[in-house]
């Protein structure tokens, strides 16, 4: 199911066609915190096999987020961006929105999302940190993508 909803000339949509795979590439492996150096190839892999919101102004994409879910009990926001021309209009609250309120992603049990410096826009949308963080657990490989 594709979704399109548009305010004050931007339009966020979940068509995976519109997406731009190298803008996203570049920001993630250039200009992001998160994903510096990240293979073009695990990118557009991640895209396809995601559920992926873009904001565009016109044909032009401006900004992203990528949902990690079964759409039955759990999703992780990941990858979220809005790029810096177009920040301060309220760009990543709209996006978020979109992606809190699509129906695919309703009613799931448990929503995460790993930030360093975005925690009052995520809290606007419920989220808080983790109560009892020492239940989870992960594999970490900083190393993945290579050398930066």
């Amino acid at each position: 199911m594709v979704s399109v909803t548009s305010v004050d000339g931007y339009e966020v949509s979940t068509d995976q066609d519109r997406l731009d795979v190298d803008l996203v590439f570049r920001f993630l492996s250039e200009e992001s915190y998160w994903s510096p150096g990240v293979p073009r190839a695990v990118v557009a892999r991640s895209i396809e096999n995601s559920m992926c919101f873009g904001v565009y102004r016109g044909e032009d994409q401006v900004g992203f987020a990528r949902i990690v879910t079964d759409k039955a009990t759990f999703a992780l926001v990941a990858d979220v961006f809005i790029l810096e021309p177009h920040r301060c209009k309220g760009l990543s609250k709209l996006l978020m929105r979109e992606v809190m309120e699509h129906p695919d992603l309703a009613g799931l049990r448990r929503v995460l999302l790993l930030t360093s410096d975005a925690h009052s826009l995520y809290a606007e949308f419920g989220f808080t940190e983790i109560a009892n963080a020492w239940r989870f657990m992960e594999v970490l490989d900083l190393d993945a993508y290579g050398p930066t």
